[in-house]
């Protein structure tokens, strides 16, 4: 690693937020403590805002800079859903301007800010979320129907809604972002725009250590246009059923560390975005200088996860050390026509994965289908910078037990995916390779044993159409 991840540093000052009219009942709403505590200790040249043991029941906070919100051990905080509390803003979400409810816990153009201790907080994300049928046992759903009565039948599942103006709002689908008063329409169903648990944008060095962050409305943690941010030692939880209930996506963010930390999520575990098509290729910011080592990942849908918003690229990523357990992918690298955007030089080593229940590798081009056609011609005709590039990728000391198949590769006929390197591996799978439109796959020192066939690469190459 030859980049530099620089963490905060704060005054020894102390604010307690019991100090500032803070009750732990469980109900007495605490928002305004707990803000004015953070908002005293900023503008005083900052500190430690602690949170002491107890139930501590608030609506969203903001971060501010020079100031470390400190849970103690025993502290839980559990965060409101009311429409009073969180109204509609213009944010970006999955890559893209969107309407989206206020996060539970804010930062924009801060610095030095931390969010550490070794308490849980709890995004409410149950009251957000719907929740697809096949996700829940046959008592998991009979409790969301005591607890709501809309259910959005689709073609393969219901979708449990938990409140009317979220059902509505599914069927009613998102207002026209043209429209100037499109923040009011969608006010209407101000629920149905899930939020990220802790949105931190625009700030420079920034740590999330030790703490517990739970059940959250979208996805959990989401860094935007931020660097020198950390990661550690931090456990990072959603229920299998989540909807979008990602760990943590890193978004166009420089200089970064993510280590010792588990993720236990509804749907990608550690994920690299860079925004998503043409709009945001007009913002040269990528994702570059990121170290990933000493996680676990279980039951998400992928574990490392690049995509598939990568439009800015993706670049200089170290992913080490690591345990995916469980998840339907283990490690995925997906995008799309339309997207554009690089990734490259990123190095994945010393991966345990255990009883995936996907592929093992995939690199896909194939996750969102987007028609760009020339309306003469009636065929895609795209430029070259709406095609998406994955290359100079290199995984070694990969070892899998279990798994549909070892490597699936499937690019694109204007530009394949290419120069992927695989090396020092074994993996015990059901299928070996299914390589599509690829070049330059190479596989050294590698082992897969299947059911039927067991192969031994010492230097091969492959590529496919």
């Amino acid at each position: 690693m030859d980049f530099i991840v620089e963490r905060p540093t704060f005054s020894d000052r102390e604010y307690n937020i019991l100090d500032f009219g803070a009750k732990s009942d469980g109900i007495f709403n605490n928002r305004k403590a707990i803000q004015t505590a953070i908002d005293t200790c900023s503008k005083n040249g900052g500190g430690k805002v602690v949170i002491p043991n107890g139930y501590f029941y608030t609506g969203p906070i903001e971060l501010k800079s020079n100031v470390n919100l400190f849970l103690m051990e025993n502290a839980f905080v559990k965060f409101s859903k009311t429409k009073e509390e969180y109204p509609l803003i213009w944010t970006e979400y999955e890559g893209i301007k969107r309407i989206r409810a206020i996060s539970p816990i804010t930062a924009k153009n801060c610095e030095n800010i931390a969010i550490t201790g070794k308490g849980i907080m709890d995004g409410s994300g149950d009251l957000w979320r719907g929740v697809k049928q096949f996700k829940l046992t046959i008592k998991e759903w009979e409790r969301c129907l005591q607890k709501s009565p809309y259910v959005i039948q689709g073609k393969e599942c219901g979708i449990w809604c938990p409140t009317k103006t979220y059902y509505e709002g599914v069927i009613k689908g998102e207002p026209d972002y043209n429209d100037p008063n499109a923040l009011e329409i969608a006010g209407e169903n101000w629920d149905v725009y899930r939020p990220v648990f802790v949105s931190i944008v625009q700030c420079d060095k920034v740590l999330i250590e030790g703490v517990t962050l739970q059940n959250s409305p979208a996805w959990n943690v989401h860094p935007l246009f931020c660097t020198n941010f950390t990661m550690n030692q931090a456990i990072i939880k959603n229920k299998f059923s989540a909807q979008n209930g990602d760990g943590i996506d890193l978004e166009s963010c420089r200089n970064c560390e993510i280590a010792n930390t588990i993720f236990e999520v509804g749907d990608d575990g550690i994920c690299i975005k860079s925004g998503k098509n043409r709009e945001a290729r007009k913002i040269k910011f990528p994702t570059e200088n990121v170290w990933i080592h000493g996680c676990k990942v279980f039951n998400a849908h992928g574990g490392f996860v690049v995509g598939s918003e990568m439009s800015r690229g993706v670049r200089h990523i170290l992913v080490e050390d690591c345990t995916f357990s469980g998840t339907d992918i283990g490690i995925r690298f997906k995008s799309t026509m339309g997207r554009g955007g690089v990734v490259e030089d990123i190095q994945i080593q010393n991966i345990q994965m255990a009883d995936i229940i996907g592929e093992a590798m995939i690199f896909t081009m194939g996750y969102v289908l987007v028609n760009i056609e020339d309306p003469k011609e009636g065929k895609q005709q795209p430029d070259r910078e709406d095609i998406p590039e994955f290359k100079n990728i290199t995984m070694d000391h990969i070892i899998c037990n279990g798994a549909k198949i070892a490597m699936k590769i499937e690019g694109l006929e204007q530009l394949p995916i290419h120069n992927i390197t695989v090396k020092n591996s074994q993996f015990i799978v059901d299928n070996a390779m299914d390589l599509h439109l690829c070049e330059e796959i190479c596989l050294e020192n590698v082992e897969i044993q299947t059911k039927e066939k067991q192969y031994k690469y010492k230097k091969e190459k492959f590529s496919a159409n």
